[in-house]
């Protein structure tokens, strides 16, 4: 039995799940919560650095990075649907893969800058930075979105980063991008596990 040690709150563990379901892991996992902020949480047993989402395997051994874990289930589990196994359509894949993740890290590091500062700490240079990259990366995402194509892990990233900012509020993407607004709509129909794991 694997076991995802996350939150269900957390994009990067959701993305894991995504990914479990498209390659047929439902009954092969049980998820175990985890609190970054408890300093008593076995999340740092786990990863030494305290991050989510964690993978252990079933012979015991902590796989931690979301792009790591998926990398080790496509590997076990995979057929190259998620990623193919040619190299250049490999890194072609994984570059845009790492565009939308750097979407959702850009997403996070807005919400982190109003949970963990007082407000007259919070710097403006740094948000406007962020959504630089949250507004830049998404239009470039726009200019090729055919190549996101479920169930690819592009896909996948993209759809878990447009969920996040979807729940936290910190982009009204529908309204600047909203030819994503079909795409996602097309993602959520072809890959059901995607709103089976929305946040609570």
């Amino acid at each position: 039995m694997l076991t995802l040690v996350t939150s269900e709150a957390s994009p990067y563990g959701r993305k894991v799940r995504v990914v479990m379901d498209i390659l047929g892991l439902q009954s092969k996992f049980k998820l175990q919560p985890a609190n970054t902020l408890d300093p008593d949480d076995p999340i740092r047993d786990i990863n030494p650095l305290g991050k989510i989402p964690a993978l252990i395997t079933e012979a015991g051994t902590a796989v931690f990075d979301s792009r790591v874990i998926i990398d080790y289930l496509d590997a076990q589990y995979g057929d190259g649907q998620l990623i193919p196994r040619d190299p250049a359509a490999r890194a072609r894949i994984l570059t845009l893969a790492a565009l939308a993740e750097g979407i959702n890290d850009a997403l996070l590091l807005v919400v982190y800058e109003g949970r963990f500062r007082e407000p007259e700490q919070k710097c403006q240079v740094w948000l406007d930075h962020q959504y630089g990259k949250i507004r830049r990366g998404l239009t470039a995402v726009t200019e090729q979105l055919d190549e996101f194509e479920a169930p690819n892990l592009a896909a996948v990233t993209l759809a878990c980063a447009l969920g996040y900012a979807d729940w936290r509020k910190q982009i009204d993407w529908r309204v600047e991008f909203p030819v994503l607004v079909p795409w996602l709509d097309e993602f959520a129909a072809a890959v059901p596990a995607f709103e089976q794991t929305k946040a609570p």
